[in-house]
């Protein structure tokens, strides 16, 4: 799999966990399902789960463009998702910490998307 590809999968993944947080709540006034799986805990785990491996995968490849600002800003994302995962400090934390972790991480990923596709077309 190309280096991109994690990257364009790392977005995704952060993607999808954003229309968990705030999608799902609104679907939940009008779906019991979806109430269940807006407070189901282990989704959060698995979004956490799928993020990490993918997240460094994507930033860890590469000598040339390894940043470790965007690992450093990546864990950061990270930490803020597995926070809200495990509902630290508080559970009404959880969506604000989930969307910023999200947010940070997809933010990461789409730097180093344009980081690596400026060092191809240099070489």
């Amino acid at each position: 799999m190309r280096l991109k590809a994690f990257d364009g999968l790392a977005i995704s993944l952060s993607g999808l966990c954003l229309l968990h947080c705030l999608a799902l709540p609104i679907l939940a006034v009008s779906l019991p399902l979806a109430g269940v799986l807006a407070e189901a805990e282990w989704v959060h785990w698995l979004f956490v789960a799928l993020a990490a491996p993918v997240s460094l995968m994507a930033l860890w490849s590469a000598e040339r463009r390894r940043s470790w600002t965007s690992i450093a800003l990546a864990a950061g994302g990270l930490s803020l998702l597995i926070a809200g995962a495990a509902g630290w400090p508080d559970h009404d934390w959880e969506t604000g910490l989930t969307v910023s972790g999200g947010l940070l991480l997809a933010g990461v990923h789409l730097m180093n998307w344009r980081r690596s596709r400026h060092v191809h077309e240099e070489t």
